[in-house]
Parts: structure tokens; sequence; C-alpha cells
């Protein structure tokens, strides 16, 4: 039984990176139950590991800060796919060059940059794919689990992904006016990935968040990929404009009687 009812529909995957990307293992998740998958990639090595591990999938260059081309591929998709089913945005930059720096301290090349790349990109693809898309369709956008928790090591991209969440309701507001197109995220918590281990100061924020979690294990990014696919499928049919946190229950988890001992130690 499929239940997910994505076989033989057409998704376009914008950002994977690697095999620890979310966007990777979305794809993954995607292929098991039947969709036929379309990638765009920002880098040559992002798509070698594509057509490695997706031979059937055909792959096409973005460089995800520049309109014109974004507007290139999203014609070359149009003529060489036709009428495409959905849309995953798991594309995300920011410079860590410098390291860490204080919020009050983030430059303003970075800042515009990092929302430009991370944010703008899924409304200028979202707008580029309207024309093509199925009417029933769907997008998601790859957000955070919660954008009011200041964790000094994640710097300006809060405030970021805060903007991709609001753009996400925008979205789904903005089609509705002439298609049933739904538009959602998937909000992480804390994961191991390759974008994840380039953030300085990374590892003890995880690592806390592990202990963190109702069950006291990491989530894995198996976990935001069947959620992300769940939401692309006709049976998450009555879910639009909403981020869906993914966190194992960390949020709830304050007041942890573990994390407690050990802090009044």
């Amino acid at each position: 039984m499929n239940f997910l009812q994505l076989n033989g529909k057409k998704i376009v995957i914008f950002g994977v990176a690697n095999r620890k990307s979310v966007a990777f293992h979305i794809a993954k998740v995607l292929a098991e139950a039947g969709a036929e998958l379309i990638f765009s990639v920002q880098k040559p090595e992002a798509g070698a590991v594509v057509a490695k591990f997706f031979p059937d999938s055909a792959v096409y260059p973005c460089d995800f800060s520049d309109d014109d081309a974004m507007q290139q591929t999203a014609e070359v998709i149009a003529v060489n796919h036709g009428v495409i089913y959905g849309l995953v945005h798991s594309v995300a930059f920011a410079n860590y060059s410098e390291g860490i720096k204080a919020f009050h301290d983030t430059l303003r090349r970075d800042f515009l940059e990092a929302m430009d790349i991370s944010c703008y990109s899924f409304i200028r693809l979202a707008g580029l794919l309207k024309p093509h898309l199925d009417p029933d369709g769907a997008m998601i956008a790859v957000s955070i689990s919660t954008t009011k928790m200041a964790a000094e090591s994640y710097g300006y991209m809060a405030p970021i992904k805060a903007a991709l969440d609001s753009s996400v309701c925008f979205l789904a507001k903005s089609l509705s006016a002439d298609t049933r197109v739904r538009v959602n995220a998937v909000g992480a918590a804390l994961l191991k990935t390759s974008a994840s281990a380039g953030i300085p100061g990374y590892i003890k924020p995880y690592l806390y968040a592990e202990k963190a979690t109702l069950r006291k294990a990491a989530l894995k990014t198996e976990e935001v990929a069947n959620v992300a696919a769940f939401l692309l499928s006709p049976r998450s049919s009555g879910i639009n404009a909403q981020t869906l946190v993914i966190d194992a229950g960390m949020s709830t988890n304050f007041f942890d009687q573990e994390i407690l001992d050990k802090v009044i130690e």
C-alpha cells in the first residue's frame, strides 16, 4: 500500500549538499514512496552525490543568490518535466568565517546574504515554479524548531529562519488566490549534519539538546525527512501555512530532572 500517495509525482528538491544533508534524507524517503525526483544543487560536488545515489534523476545547477540563475533553472525544469507536484526548499547559508559574533555586532553583508539565500530564494522559486505546479501540489521549507531561543552559537540565523517561517504563511495565502497549493515547513531541532558542523561551537548545544529530549536520544535527520515527506503528500491535505516542529519533545522538557540536578550540583 502506498500510504503517502506520492507514486509517480514529480518533486523538485533544492539544496542537497551531501549524504548528511536534510534534503538528501528527504529525497531518500520520497524515492522509497515512488516519487519522481528532480534535483537542483549549488555546487558540482553535490551534483556528483545526487548522480551516485539517484542515478535516474535529473540534476540542474543553480546559484540560489542569483535571480537570473533561478529563473533559468525553473524554466529548464518546466520544459523538461512539465507539471510539478511538489517543491522542497532546503537551502541555507551563513558566513561564519570570522567566528560567532555577538548578535549586535552582526555585519550587514553577512545578514543580508544569509537572508537572500536562506529565505528569499524560497519565495523566488515558489513564484517561478507556480505556473508549472499541480493545483493540488505542495511546497515545504526546512526551518528550525524555535526562533525564540537565543542560542549564541546559531548567531543571526534564527532571525533568518523566523523570516522563512513567516514567508511560509504569506506564500500559502498568496498561492491560495488561484490554486490549492499548500505551503508548510519542518521545524527541526538540532541535527548532526555537515551544515551544523560548520557552525562554531555547535557540538555543546547539540549534546545538550540530546539530553533535553524526552527520550534522551538525539533527533535523527531521517525523522525530519519522514515528516517532510508526509507534508508533501496528499495525506496531509488539511495542513497548510504551518511549521511542524520535530524536536522529540525537547521544547516541553525545560525542567528535566537530570539536567536540573547537574546544574544545581
